[in-house]
């Protein structure tokens, strides 16, 4: 089974035409918007010594400014850079992300013919309501007809959301995931919302006009809209922003801990299906739970917090790992 690799190259508000409510992308990635080819090329070579032979997927990810608003000749020379490790094999293709609103026809056969495989769109909401207020300067209109696009030239479609923006609610990202279903999405990723300085939500927060979504909040959101695309076999690549202590401790006002976030927004999943085992007769029982491997830790919880909850209905309780249980499927004996 390959395991896939993504070697991240960050170009920071790169052409991006609008300046979202929360973005300050320079102190969410810590770069600016100066562009060194040679360094990306060495950052490059670094990761591919790092990265193991044999059994690998590799790709060259474009993230954090938006891709497709750069001038054509200027995004050439990005991709050509991976031209060298797709022709020997090295990287099995590309991956960049943009906004919804900078895709067409001639931009996607641009990108085909360097050897984009995967694009990803900020969509963020699929509310024009939440849309609007977090000045995105696109509607959900704009998200589907890109989505189509990508769908019809054989990309890899992925469609990034976010939670706790100004207007939105449970509700209505539970929408947005279900439309993110409907869009064709096969990749997404869960940002919650953090109030990052210098920044126009920054400024509303201390005004008063917009609450942070707190951490338990985002984490039961975020868990909802999981079990969403769980259900509808879309592969969720992260939850939650990488926890950079610069970022987390000097650079944000406000918002849920990221610390941990994924494995806690794991556990709050698991939590969702462990308690259906609870019944009147639980306390003179003895159970064995069964897992995937890769989930023993989220059943068990972060801190063993599940496993402490069924302890006060349950006699005894032990987890264990099956290699014969896929994803998040469990099996339970008594005894």
């Amino acid at each position: 089974m390959l395991r896939h690799y993504n070697i991240p190259i960050f170009i920071p508000e790169r052409a991006c035409p609008f300046q979202c409510i929360y973005c300050n992308q320079q102190k969410i990635t810590g770069k600016d918007a100066a562009i060194d080819f040679d360094e990306i090329t060495n950052t490059i070579n670094q990761h591919l010594a790092s990265i193991p032979k044999g059994n690998s997927e590799i790709q060259i990810a474009f993230f954090g400014g938006t891709f497709t608003a750069m001038p054509i000749d200027e995004q050439i020379d990005f991709l050509k850079l991976a031209s060298p490790y797709i022709k020997d094999g090295i990287i099995t293709g590309i991956r960049i992300s943009t906004r919804p609103d900078n895709i067409d026809q001639n931009i996607l056969d641009i990108l085909k013919k360097y050897g984009v495989t995967h694009i990803e769109l900020g969509a963020q909401s699929l509310d024009d309501e939440v849309l609007i207020k977090s000045h995105r300067g696109h509607d959900y209109n704009a998200v589907a007809k890109a989505s189509e696009l990508i769908n019809e030239n054989g990309f890899t479609l992925g469609l990034q959301m976010m939670i706790g923006l100004p207007g939105d609610t449970l509700e209505k990202s539970k929408e947005t995931a279900r439309k993110i279903v409907k869009l064709g999405a096969k990749e997404t990723r869960i940002y919650p919302t953090l109030i990052i300085k210098d920044t126009s939500l920054d400024t509303l927060y201390k005004r008063g006009n917009y609450k942070a979504i707190s951490t338990d909040e985002a984490i039961r959101q975020s868990a909802e809209v999981y079990n969403i695309f769980e259900a509808a076999d879309i592969k969720v690549l992260r939850i939650g922003l990488y926890p950079d202590d610069n970022l987390m401790e000097n650079e944000v006002t406000a918002g849920p801990d990221m610390y941990n976030f994924k494995e806690k927004v794991m556990t709050q999943v698991w939590w969702q299906k462990l308690q259906t085992l609870i019944t009147e007769e639980s306390n003179n029982q003895k159970i064995k739970i069964s897992v995937a491997a890769k989930q023993l830790n989220y059943a068990i919880g972060y801190e063993a917090k599940n496993r402490k909850l069924l302890f006060e209905s349950f006699h005894r309780i032990k987890f264990y790992a099956d290699s014969n249980i896929k994803k998040l499927e469990y099996h339970v004996d008594y005894y």
